[in-house]
């Protein structure tokens, strides 16, 4: 990946780590990661069943299975 590239998606993850500390996440958790592990019903599904439609397979190649410890809610 070209370098401009590379940097434009580190500060696109960033903004989605910020974005979830902010909604009570963890902060070194994307929003991606925890959609796929909400409880079904929740808004997180919700969303996460948005982001599938989207993109098939986002969840499952997006799960942070090691973060979402210092989550807040």
């Amino acid at each position: 990946m070209r370098l401009l590239g590379r940097y434009l998606l580190n500060v696109l993850i960033a903004l989605d780590q910020l974005a979830n500390a902010i909604l009570l996440g963890d902060p070194d958790e994307t929003i991606s990661s925890r959609c796929a592990k909400a409880a079904y019903g929740s808004g997180w599904w919700r969303l996460g069943q948005v982001l599938e439609a989207i993109d098939p397979g986002h969840l499952g190649r997006t799960v942070e299975h090691d973060e979402g410890g210092r989550a807040l809610w």
